[in-house]
């Protein structure tokens, strides 16, 4: 079993202190949008901002090529933080095993089946 550091392009991300913003279901994929914690070794790291203890960007963590979805647990609890936005709660793990991803978090739980890891785009990136 493998952590999400481990995994291509997700390990400059702090997955358990990012906001789920919402969570997209289409055919063949699965899509994470959120704001997301930058390590300081992602290209897009600056320095946070006022009032903020992390570098924090809006972006989707994708899976692609998904052959099968199962919600072992789910719940549509929203959270309001202190400027009154909302959000779903944090990514708490995210771990894979033989082509099977598994997700889970104040939101629910998930495992996805699919070709390749999942990957991490930023919102604004082309």
């Amino acid at each position: 079993m493998s952590h999400y550091a481990e995994m291509p392009g997700l390990s400059a991300l702090y997955l358990e202190d990012s906001y789920l913003l919402d969570i997209v279901e289409a055919a063949g994929r699965l899509t994470f949008w959120m704001s997301a914690v930058l390590a300081p070794e992602h290209p897009a790291y600056h320095d946070p901002l006022p009032g903020e203890q992390y570098c924090y960007a809006h972006g989707a963590l994708v899976f692609s090529d998904v052959a099968h979805t199962d919600w072992l647990e789910r719940s549509t609890r929203r959270y309001v933080d202190a400027t009154g936005e909302t959000d779903l709660g944090n990514i708490d793990s995210l771990t894979s095993a033989d082509g099977t991803y598994e997700v889970t978090g104040d939101w629910g739980r998930v495992r996805v089946r699919c070709a390749g890891p999942p990957r991490f785009t930023l919102r604004d990136a082309p």
